[in-house]
């Protein structure tokens, strides 16, 4: 079975779970003018961003080979629970018959899950099922902690670029990786290039911290995103996302009793006194994010939407408030094909700016 599936963050994870369930993986291509182009053409005008970038990766899939797309859905009021039926419709409009299996949260539709799942299994034995599934879920967590050091360390890099570089070659490393010996001694490396990367001594009190907050897409995939981590990194702040692989999994896999003490859950718990309802998307964890950043002493939060997303925009007009209360600025930037960048570059380094002249008055 020839299986594919969208382009978010560290695709390697995801590429080799199918592989050591024996599937032929086509990776599709990273997001780039093109695969947007395509998406655009293909996809409703008013449809969120993601839906559009999402359908141009799919039909760049579709001509490298791929029969099989396997993809999460969404809840609430989101269209992103949608997106599965429109984007199986536009491609049989154009001639693919392409199967989709929708991976929800296990304990939304038990039944269903476990059918994608016997899907996906591919006649392996359960205890190969269960030992792929813990051996990727353990090189996630390894590749957050690293993608952690290296957004936090690039704002520092010595060589421009460095970081950047290393970081591609450890996520090399991981994709040769098939054990659990070889998954800790690519860590180990990890650790290793990461710490023989130069950089300059930054006082503590002179130091940014900024954090990522907005719809998961937007916010995992720097390709659609202006690449903000590493712009924010080259401009000499720290950066750190509000969504990480590891961290979806754990709220999304456990059951109710066991998500208490997972990081989402705490988050969740932060902004319900702005949104105290499930509206959808991200947006109740958008605000808690924000919270979350301002009581560890961030200096600054970048808030990514895509153009139309009605969570989000939800967020977008509490944020005036959250930051009225807690003194933390918050930059809201609406990402779509149409985004100017130089525009947006501007934006961003007039908010480092404001932070940076806030930081000096308080060391003042």
């Amino acid at each position: 079975m020839k299986v594919s599936f969208p382009y978010m963050g560290t695709t390697v994870v995801y590429k080799k779970l199918l592989e050591l369930l024996g599937h032929e993986v086509i990776m599709p291509p990273k997001p780039s003018q093109h695969t947007i182009n395509l998406g655009v053409k293909y996809s409703p005008e008013f449809a969120c961003f993601p839906l559009k970038v999402i359908m141009g990766s799919y039909m760049q899939a579709i001509e490298k080979g791929a029969e099989v797309m396997i993809t999460s859905g969404g809840h609430g009021p989101c269209r992103a629970g949608f997106y599965e039926q429109v984007h199986s419709r536009i491609l049989k409009q154009e001639g693919h018959n392409v199967e989709f299996i929708v991976f929800n949260s296990l304990f939304r539709d038990y039944k269903s899950f476990i059918n994608n799942v016997l899907k996906i299994k591919n006649k392996k034995s359960w205890f190969t099922v269960g030992k792929s599934l813990l051996l990727v879920y353990d090189m996630i967590k390894k590749l957050d902690i690293l993608e952690k050091e290296v957004e936090r360390i690039r704002a520092y890099e010595v060589k421009k670029g460095e970081t950047t570089k290393t970081w591609e070659q450890i996520q090399l490393l991981f994709d040769k990786a098939n054990t659990k010996k070889e998954i800790k001694e690519a860590f180990h490396k990890g650790q290793e290039l990461l710490s023989n990367i130069k950089q300059t001594d930054v006082e503590s009190d002179r130091k940014i911290r900024i954090g990522i907050v907005g719809e998961i897409y937007v916010v995992m995939e720097p390709s659609i995103n202006m690449k903000m981590e590493e712009l924010l990194g080259n401009l000499g702040a720290e950066v750190e996302r509000s969504q990480y692989l590891s961290n979806w999994i754990s709220y999304n896999a456990l059951p109710k009793f066991l998500r208490k003490g997972t990081h989402e859950k705490q988050i969740l718990e932060k902004g319900e006194k702005y949104i105290p309802i499930e509206i959808g998307g991200h947006a109740k964890l958008t605000m808690g994010q924000i919270v979350d950043f301002s009581d560890r002493g961030f200096d600054g939060v970048i808030h990514l939407m895509p153009f139309g997303c009605l969570p989000e925009l939800v967020s977008q007009s509490i944020v005036p408030k959250v930051t009225e209360e807690l003194g933390i600025p918050v930059l809201t930037l609406s990402i779509d094909e149409q985004m100017g960048v130089a525009n947006t570059l501007t934006r961003i380094e007039a908010f480092l700016d404001l932070v940076k002249g806030k930081q000096a008055k308080k060391i003042s």
